[in-house]
Formats: C-alpha cells, structure tokens, sequence
C-alpha cells in the first residue's frame, strides 16, 4: 500500500454527553481489507460514522483520500453501506436491477433516464455478486443474505475506491455469510477496491483480511499476518482474558475466554 484513503489523527468523538471514541489515530492505507472488530457497544458505528461525517466529532482531524473531510466534496468515490440498510418497506413495488440501478444515479444525471452503458455496469456486477437471476425479482421478497449482496450491488456499482460496511452479514447464515465475505475479497482483489467492514467474525477477518481494527473507546489497528499475534491487539479491545487462536494452513479461528 502507497498511500492513505482515510486518516485519523487525535479523533474524539461524544454521544449523549458520553465519549464514545478517544483520541484515535489511525490510517487506513490503499487497497487494504481492514476487519473493524470489538465489543458491542465499543464504539465501532460511531467511528465509522464519524469518519464519514454522518455525526459530529468534538476534537482532532480527518482526511479522506489526502484531504480535510471538512474540504472534501467527492464523496461518489466513497461507498457506505449501513447495517439498517435492508430495512425498508418490503411492499415497495422495485426489483433487484431497479435498485441496483439506483446506484448508477449522481448530480449529472439527476432526474435523467440511466444510459445504455449503466445498464450494462448493472448487469455486470449483479453477475459479479452472484446475483443476476434475482434481477427481476421484488426486493422485499429477497432473503436477509440476498439483499445484503443487493444492497452492496448497489454500493460498488458507480465503481467506489473506499467501500465502508457496518456489519453487512448481521443475521444471515453461515454459508451466506462465507460467500459475502469471499465476493468482498474478489473485489479487493480484482479492483483494489479498499474495504474497511464492521464483522463479529474473528474468523473470517484473520482468515481474509489484511489488516484489523479494535475499537473499545479506543482504537488499535494491526496489519494480519502468519508471523503475528493477534492476541497483541484484541487483548486490547476485549481484555487480557480474550485469547484467539488460529490456524494459518486450514484458515480456521477459534477464539476461547480462560
């Protein structure tokens, strides 16, 4: 990785006269597969929508592919897909590629049929995403896996650098879950797409991804690798009790309290 597409310096952030995250510093460098993992009610949504703009912080800096997030104005390069972002009303009358569709919309084509060529881009990645022969069907008849691809369809469709998701696979099964994550490691693969992604699956995030965040108020970032410890970062997340052990040839975690 050559660069930064996110960096933090010295970020505070309250909610509800409470400090949620504090003084975090970190870079989130180009091309990388970044697990954001800790306890529920660490602080993990927060940062992420801070980082983002979404809420305010009260101190320190952000800049956003090289510049101040307070300058920054390009946000089509960034893609953010929320955890509430398949609830909806299911009785809206769209279909998969219609929405997908949706992601093909920005302030130059506002109010304008989408051309030939976005067409195309939908098709394209609804068969990247495994997804092509739900195109025609009603969204609110899809199951929980289903739309999360939908919904990231959605997401990589206008071609994002930055694709930033607040637990994508809440809810879904296990055999779901494991394709979301390998088509997220295609794309990282093939399109060097930088993908920061909020999962409880310790598993997944030391088996697939290339570096790893733990937020607990604080924040604590590793890159993963055979030769490291990942205990060294998640004991200081979760506390000294927490022990992950993993086995780099099967690609196989567990994690186990003592």
């Amino acid at each position: 990785m050559t660069d930064a597409v996110i960096e933090v310096d010295g970020l505070n952030v309250a909610r509800n006269g409470r400090r949620v995250i504090e003084d975090a510093t970190f870079t989130v460098g180009r091309g990388a597969y970044m697990g954001v993992v800790g306890p529920n009610g660490g602080g993990k949504t927060t940062l992420l929508q801070a980082v983002l703009g979404i809420i305010p912080h009260d101190s320190g800096s952000i800049r956003i592919l090289g510049r101040p997030m307070e300058e920054f104005d390009e946000w089509s390069r960034l893609a953010w897909v929320s955890q509430h972002s398949i609830s909806f009303d299911e009785r809206f009358p769209i279909n998969v590629r219609e929405l997908v569709g949706l992601g093909r919309i920005n302030r130059g084509n506002l109010a304008k049929p989408l051309k030939k060529e976005d067409w195309a881009k939908v098709d394209e990645v609804l068969g990247f995403m495994g997804i092509s022969e739900l195109a025609e069907r009603r969204v609110g008849h899809l199951s929980g896996g289903q739309k999360q691809r939908v919904f990231v369809a959605k997401a990589i469709v206008r071609d994002p650098e930055v694709l930033i998701l607040d637990e994508p696979v809440a809810g879904v099964d296990a055999e779901a879950q494991e394709m979301f994550y390998m088509k997220l490691s295609d794309l990282n693969g093939r399109e060097g797409t930088t993908i920061v992604i909020v999962s409880h699956d310790l598993a997944a995030v030391f088996c697939r991804m290339s570096d790893v965040m733990c937020v607990n108020r604080r924040v604590y970032t590793s890159p993963i690798s055979p030769d490291a410890d990942p205990n060294e970062v998640l004991q200081k997340a979760y506390g000294e009790h927490f022990h992950f052990v993993f086995h780099e040839h099967t690609c196989e975690g567990f994690f186990e309290d003592v």
